[in-house]
């Protein structure tokens, strides 16, 4: 049977080691930017990949705004380019500093922050004030995660005063709604209903003269449903990597997974049983349930895993893999498995085709 993951000569890779699959990134973009119906609507996050190279990749198909969680992503996505970047993290203690000093070597790239609380937002006023760096700024809104964000319903009233702070230019919302509904029409139904809540909000603040020029909004599974209910930016992050855990979830969204954790058999201990090298210090341990498929060995169940060992046992009677043997693992969840690398092994056509650094992986480059 045919693996799209298997590689040639691998003999002098260490594993585990990371592999992105470059040609079906490829693909995943094209597909995302159909979604959407043009690069310029996107605004990918980049937590997912924290890499320099995959931003320019990116940039090389139209897409030239970004999302970003840290301040190190942030200054990834500017030193590859970006027009625009927001950084969709609260801004807390040093953090407020450090994003002004990283927004001021940056002068080509309109930096963006994001926040839920006024207090926040008026010693932001006062860092801007103090100096004279104006701070473009979107209300974030609550969607129904209960995580960040302002509630719908204190929404206009938080951007009517936030548009009168000194030093802030009020530019619009960032609209993260985390939506993992499996059911599409379940899926569009919720995007929809919210869309039309902010929608109505927008409308309102516009009448009274405060101008929402960006609004930014879902991530990966909601893309779809934003795309169709809005023209508002669309900010997806897993599906541009892609993983097997949105991959199983949401086959409506035609993205394949283009990352895989090479690994090798080390053991036999039982008779149906093999252990291979990857313990949860080389893939993520969430969420819940399996942490990665076994590509070509679909009939293997995992049996336990501590820090440096997987135990699986074949099931059906099937022939378990030899001692040695190098297998492909794709991760259920792509965005934490990249960040326990520093680096990734790029491929293309079986064949491992260079190297990328994950840029992104601490929390502070030069700002």
């Amino acid at each position: 049977m045919y693996n799209p993951y298997e590689l040639k000569d691998t003999e002098c890779l260490d594993t585990p080691c990371l592999i992105y699959y470059t040609d079906i990134i490829r693909e995943n973009i094209q597909k995302v930017i159909q979604i959407a119906g043009s690069p310029d609507r996107l605004w990918p996050h980049i937590k997912t990949h924290k890499s320099l190279d995959l931003v320019k990749l990116q940039i090389q198909y139209g897409i030239r705004k970004f999302k970003a969680a840290t301040i190190s992503e942030a200054e990834t996505a500017a030193a590859g380019g970006a027009e625009k970047v927001v950084l969709a993290y609260p801004l807390i203690g040093p953090a407020m500093k450090r994003y002004l000093d990283l927004a001021a070597a940056y002068p080509s790239t309109v930096f963006y922050a994001v926040g839920d609380d006024m207090d926040q937002l008026r010693r932001l006023s006062e860092l801007s004030l103090k100096y004279g760096r104006p701070i473009k700024f979107l209300a974030d809104v609550d969607m129904g995660m209960h995580r960040t964000g302002v509630s719908v319903s204190h929404l206009e009233d938080f951007c009517r005063e936030a548009s009168r702070m000194e030093g802030i230019s009020f530019e619009g919302l960032h609209c993260y709604d985390g939506s993992h509904l499996k059911d599409f029409g379940k899926r569009d139904a919720e995007i929809a209903a919210l869309d039309c809540e902010i929608a109505q909000v927008i409308s309102r603040l516009e009448q009274a003269g405060i101008r929402c020029s960006t609004v930014i909004a879902g991530g990966s599974p909601s893309l779809p449903c934003h795309a169709r209910h809005t023209d508002w930016y669309l900010s997806p992050g897993t599906l541009i990597v892609q993983d097997a855990g949105y991959c199983r979830s949401f086959p409506d969204i035609p993205c394949a997974p283009g990352a895989a954790v090479l690994s090798r058999v080390i053991s036999h201990p039982d008779p149906d049983l093999f252990t291979i090298d990857l313990g949860y210090k080389g893939i993520a341990a969430d969420p819940p349930g399996q942490r990665g498929y076994l590509a070509g060995f679909e009939d293997a169940e995992p049996v336990m895993q501590s820090e440096e060992h997987w135990v699986f046992r074949m099931k059906n009677g099937k022939d378990r893999p030899p001692i040695g043997a190098c297998l492909f693992v794709i991760p259920t969840h792509i965005c934490p498995t990249t960040a326990l690398y520093p680096e990734i092994l790029t491929a293309e056509h079986g064949a491992v085709t260079g190297c990328w650094n994950v840029t992104a992986r601490n929390r502070k480059i030069t700002y």
